[in-house]
């Protein structure tokens, strides 16, 4: 009977998991409980959705444990194996690009043509000009040049960890990983600042919620990012990745490549050129 069950390939036939029905379980929750927190449609509503956070991190948490049990003590991450988890997540980022592709569209689509004279409401809302009449951008060379120096900054310091676990050093790794999750922190608590301090809402105009959900939605993607790196210097602390096998951090690494070459096109999109004459004048 040992036999029958013994493995003869290279593949990974993965085993049943409780984790994607739990996971999706639990973002349904968190979706409702959101919206219904938001909408204030009962008392009870920021509870639903703290069940749901809680039920989201209890399978990021679980899963991937299971996940770096299947690499490191089960050995089914073969060579094979490996090989089809990059053109997996090669795919994944794809798909990231085509959602922001989204996100550009919505902008450029109102933006290079805000007096299309077919689009006769647009036409009065926007006041025939981009940026609307009456919105005060965001100055481009004061908060988003910094945040922008300070996220090609980390995909130095990514590099770095990710050179100095090739040569095995791996006190660099660590002090590259550590510099790249403080630097994508500190990213985060400035744009919230410069939310904070937005002379425009997301509602009532194309001009707030193209922005805010282009942006919004790197940022979100920001926060992953770096907790994909927390994960990966936990897992540098306890010795899991070696010069020849290190999918995780790799995977973390084109991610965040992905994100800084994201935030390039924002910047210099919707940041600079979508200023239009403020960008020069010195904007909010």
């Amino acid at each position: 009977m040992a036999e029958a069950h013994t493995k003869h390939h290279d593949y990974h036939l993965v085993d049943p998991s409780p984790w994607p029905a739990i996971g999706a379980t639990s973002a349904f929750i968190l979706a409702v409980g959101l919206i219904a927190s938001l909408h204030k449609m009962f008392t009870g509503a920021p509870v639903v959705f703290a069940v749901g956070v809680l039920g989201v991190a209890y399978t990021m948490i679980g899963w991937w444990r299971d996940v770096i049990n299947e690499a490191q003590h089960k050995g089914d991450h073969t060579r094979v194996v490996q090989l089809h988890h990059r053109y997996g997540m090669i795919l994944f980022i794809a798909s990231e690009v085509m959602f922001f592709v989204a996100w550009f569209w919505a902008y450029f689509n109102t933006a290079l043509f805000p007096d299309d004279p077919h689009q006769i409401a647009r036409q009065a809302l926007l006041g025939g000009q981009w940026p609307p009449k009456g919105i005060e951008t965001f100055d481009p060379w004061h908060l988003p040049l910094l945040n922008t120096l300070i996220l090609l900054t980390s995909g130095t310091t990514v590099t770095w960890a990710h050179h100095a676990l090739l040569h095995d050093d791996r006190d660099g790794l660590k002090k590259g990983l550590i510099c790249t999750i403080l630097l994508g922190l500190l990213f985060t608590c400035v744009q919230a600042y410069e939310y904070s301090h937005a002379a425009f809402s997301f509602s009532g105009h194309i001009y707030g919620a193209t922005f805010f959900m282009a942006t919004g939605f790197h940022g979100a993607h920001v926060i992953i990012g770096t907790i994909f790196l927390i994960v990966c210097l936990a897992r540098a602390y306890a010795g899991h990745f070696t010069p020849k096998q290190h999918l995780g951090f790799e995977f973390a690494a084109w991610y965040w490549h992905f994100v800084d070459v994201v935030w390039l096109f924002l910047f210099f999109c919707i940041y600079v050129w979508g200023a239009g004459a403020s960008a020069g004048a010195g904007g909010h």
